[in-house]
């Protein structure tokens, strides 16, 4: 995706939370960057404090902890126009519990966290967006997520995994899918068969 698209996509995803005027928007895009990663790259490390939200303009990533015998477990896939991030390292200045790593070539827009911060309260419009997206992404949407891992069967989970996320199956290893569900890609893999088997 070439930069003037990278940008109107992000533009258009500020916008479906809340209008944003164009003075408001220039300055945000003055706090953000466009990069490149390579699938594999690691956007932050577990221990590292994290500096930037991100924007997905293409591409994907997970969010991941790693327990005291190496195991890593899912907390959040992303793809194109989400926004990953370390929030808990962010809001206390403290070290990620998570790391974030490229599950594709990924092209990102990063975005300076503590100038994005200044920008909410000077510009109301931009606080707005922060309002509803806090509200609809990190309340509704986490609580939703906390009750189906604890009240659905895996089955159920992974087929609501596949209707939020239309396309994405094609996208990620299993063994991706199985740690954000919470189970194993043997169970995962059973799951699939047995799908099939009903279709």
């Amino acid at each position: 995706m070439d930069t003037e698209n990278c940008w109107s996509f992000l533009h258009k995803a500020l916008e479906s939370y809340a209008p944003i005027s164009n003075e408001t928007w220039l300055k945000f895009q003055a706090i953000g960057q466009i990069k490149n990663y390579k699938i594999g790259e690691l956007l932050l490390r577990a221990g590292q404090q994290a500096k930037h939200i991100h924007f997905i303009c293409q591409g994907m990533a997970r969010t991941y902890f790693t327990d005291h015998d190496g195991n890593h477990y899912n907390k959040n896939i992303f793809s194109e126009g989400h926004f990953p991030a370390s929030m808990v390292s962010l809001l206390e200045e403290a070290p990620s519990y998570l790391t974030i790593e490229m599950l594709e070539d990924t092209t990102l827009i990063n975005i300076d966290y503590k100038k994005y911060r200044q920008l909410i309260n000077e510009r109301e419009d931009l606080k707005n967006f922060y309002i509803s997206y806090t509200e609809k992404r990190w309340v509704i949407a986490k609580e939703k997520n906390e009750l189906a891992m604890a009240t659905q069967h895996a089955t159920q989970r992974y087929l609501t995994f596949l209707e939020q996320n239309p396309g994405i199956i094609d996208r990620v290893k299993q063994k991706h899918v199985a740690a954000h569900l919470g189970i194993t890609p043997t169970q995962l893999s059973r799951i699939r068969k047995e799908l099939k088997k009903s279709s």
